[in-house]
């Protein structure tokens, strides 16, 4: 396919001062880059003369690229104080011309702002924006609440099947990643712990080290953040799937509660399997960290079971069983809102996971240093 775009040299009238330039040619977007260079060739020419004349009858197809570049070749040139006409166009490019037109978008005017006040600005909407959601996570879990007292007095409405299918998922399905991860940090924790008390004369403490922060501290809280990860990512993306599609509209039309149909199971399944891994958590952590402590402590595993039956009691389990359920909760709703949030944009899709997941490990922390306090409090 020939593209001769502007015919070179022009067919110049000294005598009136102007040029005429005679296109040829396709003037169509698959000869695009031709076509950006001859229509700066038309600017160039144009400017030596004081009137331009654009004789189209060599044109043999002109679609709206090409028709845009020969309408800004037109602006520029009559910027330049170069009048400009066009000769034998056809109907249909008459058409183009004057639908594909050109114009220049004039940059906003950017305020001058000082960097200490663009930084309280942006510090005030984050404050503002942080106030907002936790306005919304309030709210929301209020309608949560309210959504279960009505399925415990009307236990038919509940999908008790949606439920066991989440707990597998969620439960079953997150057991080995969480032993693993568990294993390990125990024993990364029984070998710096040898290694830290060691130098006084101490390394039996290790196992009490051990089992107080693991029971207390490390196994749920390594569970909920693996959990945040990869259950409350997985419930933000199913619900905001839903929401894009459009079938949480299509619930809602049919009369049925999105938090009954898919909040409910998706949030019990968290509270009821999160002190279950939590307990396999502890427990693998323990293994990990005895198995450390006898290869590279020289504790045997009998040893190891007697000093941490003296450095533990019953309430140092229950303290990471009781913050299990409150840590799935928040997990869940914080899945479940930000998946309600989504837009019609697999972008937005993509920021609201994002969101889930960051915010999610946030509260997690934040709670179980509330956690902490409170118990320290009570002395348990």
């Amino acid at each position: 396919m020939s593209v001769d775009a502007a015919r070179i040299p022009p067919d110049v009238s000294p005598a009136e001062g102007g040029a005429r330039l005679a296109l040829v040619g396709d003037w169509t977007l698959s000869a695009s880059r031709r076509l950006e260079q001859k229509a700066q060739e038309i600017v160039d020419l144009g400017r030596a003369a004081n009137f331009v004349t654009i004789d189209l009858s060599g044109v043999s197809r002109l679609d709206t690229a090409g028709a845009w570049l020969i309408n800004r070749s037109r602006r520029l040139l009559a910027g330049a104080n170069v009048g400009v006409a066009l000769e034998h166009a056809r109907p249909e490019h008459d058409i183009l011309l004057e639908e594909a037109a050109y114009r220049d978008f004039a940059a906003p005017a950017r305020r001058q702002v000082p960097a200490i006040l663009q930084l309280l600005d942006d510090v005030g909407r984050g404050v503002a924006l942080g106030l907002s959601e936790f306005y919304r996570g309030v709210a929301f879990l209020g309608e949560f609440v309210a959504s279960m007292g009505y399925v415990a007095t009307h236990p038919r409405h509940f999908r008790f099947t949606s439920l066991v299918v989440h707990m597998e998922l969620i439960g079953f399905r997150s057991a080995p990643i969480i032993i693993l991860i568990n294993l390990l940090v125990g024993g990364i924790v029984a070998q710096q712990g040898i290694f830290q008390l060691l130098r006084f004369g101490a390394s039996s403490y290790t196992v009490s080290l051990i089992g107080i922060l693991v029971l207390r501290e490390l196994g749920v809280l390594l569970t909920s953040i693996m959990i945040a990860g990869r259950s409350g990512s997985a419930i933000t993306a199913e619900i905001g799937s839903m929401k894009m599609r459009e079938e949480i509209d299509a619930l809602r039309v049919m009369g049925l509660s999105v938090i009954e149909v898919l909040i409910a199971p998706r949030v019990l399944a968290l509270v009821l399997s999160l002190p279950i891994l939590t307990f396999i958590a502890d427990m693998a952590a323990l293994f990990g960290g005895m198995l450390v402590s006898w290869g590279y402590g020289g504790i045997s595993p009998a040893a190891f079971a007697s000093l941490l039956k003296e450095a533990i009691a019953f309430h140092t389990f229950m303290v990471g069983v009781i913050k299990a359920p409150f840590m799935a909760l928040v997990i869940g709703l914080v899945a479940a809102m930000d998946g309600l949030a989504t837009e019609g944009s697999a972008e937005s899709l993509g920021r609201q996971v994002t969101s889930s997941v960051v915010k999610s490990i946030f509260m997690v922390i934040v709670l179980d240093g509330l956690f902490a306090v409170f118990f320290a409090a009570i002395d348990y």
